[in-house]
């Protein structure tokens, strides 16, 4: 699944593309990715004639924001945007085209149709659903550690979880919070209400610095992502525990391990990240 620095790439590379383009038609393929509202017709009918003034991002949803309303987008696990010209062949994960006064067409594509769009009057998006319960951006001066630590002692759940959690801290997946427990030192099993003080501002600082350090990279390519122009993240090349299972650790070269936490699969150094 996309997470925060693969959202971020999509948007940076996607909004120099269309802003100040004017949407003639909306092409809706299959319908289910449209949420709201949930007459597909009045979808189509409220964004025709719309402009794209720019794209915002909160967690890991896309914010298109148009002249009258705001489109809010969720890739969930596949969902890719790229921009065509119409010569160019559909393939059969093509939802939803937006054809474009400039000519060109801003597609959809999704190959397993889990993504979401629900489309918002301007100035209601942030006080609906499904992006009203988000808890704080990583990159908010309000993310700070005193406010992570709070929110943590708060839960009696394991730690890696709780970062999972987007009334937490919004943005954050799999990849990134097995990568910010292994640069604090922290066990993917700890009870997060058992991190001290110094555990706390440790974490909230290599959760900055590893999601800024994936969106410079363009964000992580392990399976399917691409941004908006096709091209791979390179953040993958300097992962230092996710999907690096039995591998030596860079720190202490021990050999990666890989247990189920939560339900997902979770990647840590057995001698750095020690369960106390």
């Amino acid at each position: 699944m996309p997470e925060l620095p693969e959202v971020e790439t999509v948007r940076r590379t996607l909004e120099p593309i269309i802003t100040q383009t004017k949407i003639e038609e909306v092409e809706i393929i299959y319908p289910g990715i449209i949420k709201e509202p949930d007459d597909q017709f009045m979808f189509k009918q409220l964004l025709e004639g719309q402009s794209f003034q720019s794209i915002k991002r909160l967690g890991k949803f896309l914010l298109f924001h148009l002249d009258d309303h705001v489109m809010v987008s969720h890739l969930r696990m596949e969902g890719k945007y790229g921009v065509f010209t119409a010569l160019e062949p559909k393939d059969l994960h093509t939802h939803i085209i937006f054809h474009l006064s400039n000519g060109k067409e801003l597609r959809y594509r999704d190959v397993r149709k889990f993504g979401t769009m629900h489309l918002k009057p301007k100035g209601e998006e942030l006080n609906t659903k499904p992006i009203n319960k988000l808890g704080l951006e990583p990159f908010s001066e309000e993310f700070s550690a005193v406010y992570l630590g709070k929110a943590l002692q708060k839960t009696q759940r394991k730690i890696k979880p709780a970062l999972l959690d987007q009334s937490i801290v919004t943005g954050l997946g799999n990849i990134y919070v097995d990568e910010a427990l292994f640069w604090s030192n922290i066990h993917p099993e700890r009870l997060a209400n058992s991190l001290r003080e110094q555990e706390v501002e440790s974490l909230q600082a290599n959760i900055v610095r590893v999601l800024s350090d994936a969106v410079e990279k363009g964000g992580t390519s392990i399976r399917s992502y691409l941004n908006s122009l096709g091209e791979i993240g390179m953040f993958q090349l300097q992962l230092a525990v996710y999907d690096q299972t039995e591998k030596p650790c860079k720190v202490c070269s021990t050999l990666i391990e890989k247990i189920k936490v939560g339900g997902r699969g979770t990647h840590f150094c057995p001698n750095c990240q020690l369960l106390e």
